[in-house]
C-alpha cells in the first residue's frame, strides 16, 4: 500500500501488453490500449480506465494524438487548458465537467454538480436552463455566446459518460500494485495468481499457460 507510482520496470510491463493477471487490463482491448498509449504515469493509467468504455471510446485516438503531439491539442478557451492539460485538451472525468462550468461561468460547486447530474440524467428541460446561465456565466468571463455554445455542447458529449475520477484512480491504483508485483516478484505473484483462482480451470490453464511463457517452472 505504501507503493510510489514510479517504478519503471513496471511501466515497462505494462507497455509491453503482458499484462494477463493485472487488475483491469487483462483483455486484448486493455491490453492494446495501453501500448498505444505507452504508459509512463498512474494518471495515464487512470485516464485509461476511464476512457475503455463506451461512449468515451471515441475520444481514445484524440486522448493518444494529445499525449504524441502536443502542439496538436486545442483548448477553446485559455481558462480551460488548467483543467483539460493533464488528459491532453479533453475532459475525461465527471470532476472536469463540474470545474469547467465552474472556471468559465463562475459557477458554484453545488451547482456545478447540478448541472453534472442534469446532463449524465440527460434533463432537457433542466439543461435548456442550465444552458442559458451558462452562457450569461461565461460573459460575464469575457467568453462570448457563440464560443459558450461551442464551450457548453463539448462539455454536455462528455458529461453523458463521465467517469468520476476518484473511482477510476482507485482502479488505477489496484492494476499498479499488480503489475508491480508481477514485474518485481513474478513468481510469488504467478503463485498467489493461481491460488486464488483455484477453482477456475479456464483461468488456472490460462496462468499456467502465462507461466511457461515466463519461464517460471
Amino acid at each position: 500500500d505504501a507503493l510510489e507510482p514510479n517504478d519503471e520496470k513496471t511501466y515497462a510491463l505494462l507497455r509491453s501488453g503482458e499484462t494477463t493477471g493485472i487488475f483491469q487490463l487483462e483483455s486484448a482491448g486493455m491490453r492494446d490500449l495501453a501500448k498505444r498509449i505507452g504508459l509512463q504515469s498512474l494518471e495515464e493509467m487512470s485516464a485509461l480506465v476511464a476512457l475503455y468504455r463506451p461512449g468515451p471510446m471515441q475520444f481514445i485516438d484524440t486522448y493518444i494524438e494529445g499525449k504524441l503531439n502536443a502542439e496538436k491539442i486545442q483548448y477553446d478557451h485559455p481558462i480551460t487548458k488548467p483543467i483539460l492539460e493533464e488528459t491532453y485538451g479533453i475532459a475525461v472525468y465527471q470532476e472536469q465537467v463540474m470545474q469547467l462550468v465552474q472556471a468559465c461561468a463562475g459557477f458554484s460547486l453545488g451547482h456545478a454538480d447540478i448541472v453534472r447530474r442534469a446532463m449524465g440524467k440527460k434533463k432537457k428541460d433542466l439543461l435548456d436552463a442550465q444552458r442559458k446561465e451558462f452562457v450569461s456565466g461565461c460573459g460575464k468571463n469575457g467568453i462570448d455566446e457563440k464560443l459558450a455554445g461551442v464551450i457548453w455542447d463539448k462539455i454536455e458529449t462528455f458529461a453523458g459518460y463521465g467517469f468520476n475520477k476518484s473511482h477510476s484512480v482507485a482502479y488505477a491504483f489496484v492494476a499498479y500494485q499488480t503489475a508491480y508485483l508481477k514485474a518485481n516478484y513474478p513468481e510469488e505473484f504467478m503463485c498467489a495468481l493461481l491460488t486464488s483462482e483455484s477453482g477456475n480451470l479456464d483461468k488456472v490453464a490460462l496462468y499456467v499457460e502465462e507461466c511457461r511463457r515466463m519461464g517460471i517452472a
